[in-house]
């Protein structure tokens, strides 16, 4: 049954209440029309619950507005949803991908993630190419994709939303990875699914790290918002030598602040029973006390880390939730460790990623409690980083 209007209807009644689903919801493919954004293809989704999403077709299929009943959930940027023609992936020092930074969901990757790296090129085999160079966070979010399909599905009374498409992050004598993405959401329902496979479709040994910046704006973020997860301990701090003087614990959300400089933190989650690890942010206050919060629910052995990144400068008001295949200090840290992913040929990794609005203070508490029954996390906005980096499997 698909729930619509607090009624459970069956696919015959909607049918008998409208000419086409489109009138409650579905999936349309629109192109925006005008500045940075001019000319980027755009999926949009409604579930018919209030919760609209879109899909850039034309950066990597990522997430870029989510609202729900008319609540920014999404981070909008000043950069906006650039055209990726306008984008100079090796400009200002590697910094340019800051320029194309903004929505829900940046994808971080597909061979490098974190700050800028130079890596040795011996395994491309190829004599004038002495390193691989990359950018901040990689080069996929701004790769068009291979749109292969969009719609609506029904199983029996259940209607499921959908889109898939290929990114291809390739070029000759280096890297030829695939993104074979697939977003889902059910009509009635307030979550959205994140289905991932990254494939070698080359025939070198490649290097593979993926991260998603999954960027939440106000009002689900606002002074006293509260980030909810299940930390075993706090790994690291980026400004852990003037902790305190910033103001900004990482428990407790503050107002817009000017000035203000970014802070990440590398958390160790613990995970349910499933392999699960579900991480949200909370406003409790909103809409008079009602509540709205936002939770993204990843699993443990897909990535084994996860940053929070902190960013309140007033006119970029954002948190950040960053699951991630390694630790914080990226492609060489992981390179010292043994940790390094690297794939041959039909080599394969699977990602699966739920995004879930929670609608009022019921499911507020109800993924509270679920949280805190996986482990219990610290209770002051200044804990300690234990400086522990634990083993990645």
């Amino acid at each position: 049954m698909v729930a619509l209007f607090g009624q459970a209807v069956t696919r015959r009644q909607v049918a008998e209440h409208a000419g086409t689903l489109s009138q409650f919801a579905g999936v349309r493919l629109m192109t925006l029309g005008d500045g940075v954004e001019r000319g980027v293809r755009m999926l949009e989704f409604r579930t018919g619950t209030g919760l609209r999403f879109t899909v850039l077709v034309d950066r990597a299929l990522d997430i870029a507005d989510c609202e729900y009943r008319g609540a920014g959930i999404g981070w909008h940027s000043p950069a906006g949803f650039r055209n990726p023609g306008l984008h100079e992936y090796e400009g200002e020092g590697g910094l340019a991908w800051l320029r194309s930074f903004s929505g829900l969901i940046v994808t971080c990757g597909l061979d490098h993630i974190l700050f800028m790296h130079s890596q040795d090129a011996a395994h491309y085999h190829y004599v004038h190419r002495k390193t691989v160079d990359s950018s901040i966070h990689g080069r996929v979010s701004t790769i068009p994709a291979r749109l292969t399909g969009y719609g609506e599905v029904w199983g029996g009374d259940e209607c499921t939303l959908w889109c898939e498409g290929v990114v291809q992050q390739s070029t000759v004598f280096g890297e030829d990875l695939h993104l074979i993405r697939r977003i889902e959401a059910k009509v009635g329902g307030n979550e959205i699914l994140l289905k991932d496979r990254v494939v070698n479709h080359g025939f070198y040994r490649t290097p593979h790290m993926l991260c998603y910046h999954i960027n939440v704006g106000h009002p689900v973020l606002a002074e006293g918002s509260r980030y909810l997860a299940p930390i075993k301990h706090v790994v690291w701090a980026s400004h852990a030598e003037s902790y305190r003087a910033h103001g900004t614990g990482y428990r407790t959300m503050p107002a817009p602040q000017l000035p203000f400089h970014e802070q990440v933190w590398e958390h160790w989650l613990a995970a349910d029973r499933d392999g699960l690890v579900p991480v949200a942010l909370v406003n409790d206050s909103f809409d008079g006390g009602r509540g709205l919060g936002f939770l993204v629910e990843t699993r443990k052995s897909e990535f084994p880390c996860q940053f929070q990144w902190q960013n309140f400068q007033a006119g970029q008001y954002a948190m950040g939730f960053e699951p991630s295949t390694n630790h914080v200090f990226g492609k060489p840290f992981a390179e010292e460790r043994g940790e390094a992913i690297w794939l041959e040929h039909g080599d394969e990794r699977s990602y699966t990623t739920r995004l879930a609005v929670l609608d009022g203070s019921d499911e507020i508490a109800a993924a509270e409690q679920r949280i805190r029954a996986i482990a219990v996390q610290p209770d002051t906005d200044y804990p300690e980083p234990t400086g522990r980096w634990d083993a990645l499997a």
